[in-house]
C-alpha cells in the first residue's frame, strides 16, 4: 500500500496556513528558499487579504504544499507517487523532482497574475452537489445555448461538479440545479473561471514563459488529475501544468487510477482535507488521511507502514 501524496487546489487555503506549519529546519529551509525567490516575507502571503488575490493565493499553496511533502521526508515518510488538482499539480511536480522549487514558484505567480489579470472580476466558479456529472452538463448546455458563460470545469467526485464562468451564470446554474435535485450549490473561494477554455489565452501565454524552463522525468509516479493518467515525460509534465488551468479536472477518475496501480493511501498535504473527502470508493479498499487530520507523526507512522507492507 504505497502512499499517495494529494495537494489541494484554490480554494482549500485559509489565513495562517503558513505560520501552522512545524517550525522545523525542513520548513524553515523552504520558507527561507521561497523568500529568497519571491523576494518577498512569507509571511506576508499568510493574510486572509493576501490570499484574497488570486496570485499570491496560489504561491502560498505551492509554497505550503512543499514544505509540508519535505517535513514528511525529514520524518522518513517519502511519497511513492503524487498528484495535485489544479494549483496542488505545481507543488506535486516539485516533490517529484521534476520542477525545480524556484522554477515553479516564478511559473505560480505568473500563472497567478495571468490568470487574475484576464478575470479582475465578475467571474469565478461554484460547486455542484448531489447531481451527477451528465445532467450538470445538461444543465450548462442548456444555459450555454441561452448565452450563458458557464463551462463544467472540476469532476471532483461522482456527485460533485465544479462550473466555471460569469457570476450570472453561476447564479443562473444554481437555481437549475438546486430545482433538478442538487443538494446544495456552493460558491468556491476563487475569483477566476478556472478550468475551461476561458483560460486558454493565459494558459498560452503561460507555455511561452516555461518555454526556457528545465522540466524532469519525475522521480515517483506522477499522476495527472487532467490527463487522468501517469505522466513519464518531462515534456508532458510541462504540457500538462502549463495547461492545467484551461483543462478540466477529473479528480475521481484519476484517483481510482492511482489507487489501482497501487498506491492505496493517499495522505493530503496541508492546508486542507478537502481531497481526502472527494476520495472515491476503490476495490480493494484504500485509505484516505488528512495530514491536518492524523498530524504529522501519525502521517509519518502511516507513510512508513504502507513502505514496509509494500516492501514484503
Amino acid at each position: 500500500m504505497t502512499a499517495l501524496f494529494t495537494f489541494a487546489g484554490q480554494g482549500a487555503q485559509r489565513p495562517g496556513m503558513l505560520a501552522d506549519l512545524p517550525d522545523s529546519a525542513a520548513v524553515q529551509a523552504t520558507l527561507a528558499e521561497a523568500a529568497d525567490v519571491l523576494d518577498r516575507d512569507t509571511a506576508e502571503l499568510d493574510t486572509a487579504a493576501a490570499l484574497a488575490d488570486t496570485e499570491t493565493v496560489q504561491v502560498a499553496l505551492t509554497v505550503v504544499g512543499v514544505a509540508a511533502a519535505r517535513e514528511l521526508a525529514a520524518r522518513g515518510a517519502e511519497p511513492s507517487a503524487v498528484m495535485g488538482l489544479s494549483i496542488g499539480a505545481w507543488p506535486a511536480a516539485v516533490v517529484a523532482d521534476a520542477l525545480d522549487f524556484a522554477d515553479a514558484l516564478r511559473l505560480v505567480a505568473r500563472r497567478g497574475a495571468l490568470m487574475r489579470d484576464a478575470f479582475p472580476e465578475g467571474h469565478g466558479m461554484a460547486a455542484v452537489i448531489g447531481l451527477e456529472e451528465a445532467p450538470v452538463r445538461a444543465l450548462v448546455e442548456a444555459a450555454r445555448a441561452e448565452g450563458w458563460i458557464v463551462y463544467v470545469g472540476n469532476i471532483n467526485s461522482d456527485r460533485q461538479i465544479a462550473v466555471a464562468g460569469r457570476d450570472d451564470a453561476l447564479a443562473h446554474i444554481r437555481e437549475r440545479a438546486l430545482a433538478a435535485g442538487a443538494s446544495r450549490v456552493v460558491r468556491l473561494d476563487m475569483a477566476v473561471p478556472s478550468h475551461c477554455e476561458l483560460l486558454a489565452a493565459p494558459a498560452e501565454t503561460l507555455a511561452e514563459v516555461a518555454a526556457g524552463v528545465t522540466f524532469r522525468t519525475p522521480r515517483c509516479a506522477y499522476f495527472s488529475a487532467n490527463a487522468r493518467r501517469r505522466l513519464w515525460r518531462a515534456a508532458a509534465m510541462r504540457d500538462d501544468l502549463v495547461h492545467n488551468m484551461a483543462r478540466p479536472v477529473y479528480w475521481a477518475a484519476s484517483a481510482r487510477i492511482a489507487a489501482e496501480s497501487g498506491f492505496a493511501l493517499a495522505v493530503e498535504m496541508p492546508p486542507a482535507r478537502v481531497l481526502t473527502g472527494l476520495h472515491p470508493d476503490v476495490a480493494p479498499p484504500g485509505e484516505a488521511v488528512a495530514v491536518v487530520d492524523a498530524g504529522w507523526h501519525n502521517a509519518a507512522a502511516l507513510i512508513a507502514r504502507a513502505a514496509v507492507r509494500d516492501d514484503r
